[in-house]
């Protein structure tokens, strides 16, 4: 494909060094990888290659988690940071550059987030921002983050409890999306729990009287549950998998079963609250059942603190750099991959997910018919409710944060989908990461020639917190982990004590 080229006039008369290229070919490398939550070493390490070969100072596997590191470059005031993402999702095989659903040979997993675009693209931002000040003269530091697993392993809320944000002046990232959009508003909180019954098997005809049945008590929670959905705030998400339904057999009462929950609100108290009657819940169906309950929290992200003050900087840097532009064949692609969704509204799309109805469904018709989004909808600040989580939240309750999305994708692919997942390497979806990378970058430079910005970013997060400390919404003996028997681990050493 023909890279487009990355060298923006951050510096007039600068010969600025072009990274496309390169990133592009390692934002296909972690596509090919497609590794899931604290698992990523191949994708962590390409980045982080990267910016330690280009001189930047990296620190790996910080925060208790391998896949996890900081890169830094520079001296000094302001301290600017660039967020990084690059786990994939499980059960989205998914050959590329395809406009069926096929599966990927070797492998169960997927970017059906984008994150193989994301961390390359922040990471290129981290690479212009450090050329511009080396050109410049200026002072000022620049930071790169490594973020594993956002998809259901909340890296950042680990780092955020390790005090790795502290010390920066502002965060900046960016999402993979249909469409060209600030983002704000506040994503919810959330808390993950697994639930374990246990029972005691016995012949389901000849005896089913002796039999204590743990799928029971599962079905009966998930009953309990759901009848509870009426008496919830409106804004409230509970959504529930089971796991382990005790076996394959039904003339054997099943004496294991366990169903992992996922619980959201607007805040973390709420979430706090609404964990609580869940777990209530969970003991009623064991009581029921005569069954025993373990239950393991997972983790926890928190809600997001938007800020007005770094969102424009961020809309005015989109507006600045200009857009991708699309050949007649990237169009047609885009065009048969529209066509296998086309009866899914697109009004959910990240990059319209938080406008108010009426701009929400205008945007929604424009997206039907466009293959792909040539404009940069129109920012205002917003204090609403967007459906969805990410662990940005904790970042964003650390220092000033603001992120938008770039259109990489089709208008209205959805999310965690096999369509997202075959357009992960397409020259459409480079061109939307590398216009993140330069809009990021641009972002950097006006915080940095302009110091009054980033103090009026800082009161206002100030105001927003109440100057009240970051509160870590996971239990301090939880350990970042890869699935739940490293997680058991962690809940048996604290019983121990």
């Amino acid at each position: 494909m023909p890279y487009a080229d990355l060298r923006i006039c951050l510096l007039k008369g600068a010969t600025v060094k072009d990274y496309s290229k390169a990133l592009c070919d390692i934002s296909c490398r972690i596509w090919d990888y497609a590794e899931l939550k604290f698992n990523e070493k191949n994708s962590a390490e390409e980045l982080a290659g990267l910016l330690e070969q280009e001189g930047f100072e990296v620190t790996r596997g910080i925060a208790g988690m391998e896949t996890a590191f900081t890169a830094k470059w520079g001296t000094g005031k302001p301290v600017i940071g660039f967020l990084g993402e690059y786990d994939a999702l499980s059960g989205l095989s998914q050959e590329a550059g395809v406009t069926e659903k096929k599966v990927r040979p070797g492998t169960g997993n997927g970017h059906g987030c984008g994150h193989n675009l994301l961390g390359s693209a922040a990471a290129g931002a981290a690479l212009m921002l450090r050329d511009y000040l080396k050109e410049s003269g200026r002072p000022g530091t620049v930071m790169f983050f490594g973020c594993p697993g956002e998809e259901g392993g909340s890296g950042k809320t680990y780092m955020a409890r390790d005090g790795v944000f502290d010390g920066l002046d502002c965060a900046l990232t960016w999402h993979p999306g249909g469409g060209n959009a600030v983002i704000t508003g506040a994503f919810m909180a959330n808390c993950q729990v697994y639930y374990r019954f246990r029972g005691r098997s016995a012949h389901a005809a000849a005896a089913p009287h002796l039999g204590r049945s743990a799928l029971d008590a599962v079905e009966l929670m998930d009953v309990g549950v759901n009848y509870m959905r009426e008496h919830m705030e409106p804004t409230d998400r509970i959504h529930y998998a089971i796991l382990d339904t005790g076996g394959t057999s039904p003339n054997v009462v099943q004496n294991h079963a366990e169903v992992l929950y996922l619980i959201r609100s607007t805040d973390t108290e709420k979430v706090k609250a609404l964990y609580e009657r869940v777990c209530n819940i969970a003991r009623g169906a064991a009581l029921m059942t005569e069954t025993k309950v373990e239950i393991l929290f997972d983790k926890a992200v928190s809600s997001t603190l938007s800020n007005a003050v770094l969102e424009d900087v961020l809309y005015q840097s989109m507006k600045k750099v200009p857009l991708p532009e699309y050949t007649a064949e990237e169009l047609d692609f885009a065009k048969a991959i529209k066509d296998s969704y086309k009866d899914i509204d697109p009004a959910g799309d990240l990059s319209i997910s938080f406008l108010p109805n009426r701009e929400r469904r205008r945007c929604a018709a424009l997206y039907r018919e466009s293959p792909m989004m040539d404009f940069v909808i129109e920012h205002h600040h917003l204090d609403v409710f967007v459906p969805g989580s990410s662990d940005v939240g904790d970042a964003s309750r650390v220092v000033p944060t603001a992120q938008f999305v770039a259109a990489t994708f089709t208008p209205g692919t959805p999310g965690h989908s096999w369509q997202m997942v075959a357009q992960g390497k397409s020259s459409i979806a480079m061109k939307g990461m590398l216009y993140a990378a330069k809009v990021l970058a641009e972002a950097g430079k006006q915080l940095i020639e302009d110091p009054e910005l980033l103090k009026k970013a800082k009161e206002e997060f100030i105001e927003t917190t109440e100057g009240k400390p970051y509160l870590c919404p996971i239990p301090k003996h939880i350990k970042p982990h890869r699935d739940v028997e490293e997680l058991k681990k962690f809940s048996e050493q604290e019983g121990a004590k």
